[in-house]
């Protein structure tokens, strides 16, 4: 029996140890928000080159777990992107997601009437590839918005 109970508690703690390192794996809306804010620090800091590299790098300092950084102009053209450079000097403005929300527009606007804010579209989640709900923290910085968001 106290070989049962020493599996039991085993397997018991290997499950939680694994539960809490998936649970680590997705960036929180406190992890998005300090995230932004870090952001805007080292552009008005550093200047927005140096920013939209940074953010833009593979090896970037604002990037964790499932959270980067997306810098777009006012106008929707993408400046810097943390998870497909690909995507830098496009304009998106027209870009809808999978329900035909035109996301980008709408984060134009609220960054052009509120400044900072939370927006919800789908996006694909570039982990596993899956489209998924997501919330992004966005602030306005001069003539552009800089966001970082959270799949739900």
């Amino acid at each position: 029996m106290k070989h049962i109970r020493n599996t039991l508690g085993a397997c018991v703690a290997a499950t939680l140890l694994a539960i809490s390192f998936s649970a680590q794996a997705d960036a929180t809306a406190e992890d998005a928000t300090a995230m932004v804010k870090k952001g805007v620090a080292f552009m008005k800091t550093n200047g927005k080159d140096k920013g939209h590299a940074e953010i833009s790098s593979k090896e970037s300092q604002f990037k964790k777990d499932d959270l980067y950084l997306v810098v777009y102009g006012l106008d929707g053209t993408v400046r810097a992107h943390g998870a497909n450079e690909k995507m830098i000097g496009k304009n998106l403005i027209e870009l809808k997601d999978i329900d035909g929300k035109l996301f980008v527009k709408e984060r134009v606007e609220l960054a052009q009437s509120k400044g900072t804010f939370w927006q919800d579209y789908k996006f694909t989640n570039p982990t596993n590839k899956k489209i998924e709900p997501k919330a992004m923290y966005c602030e306005k910085l001069e003539d552009a918005v800089v966001c970082g968001g959270i799949y739900k």
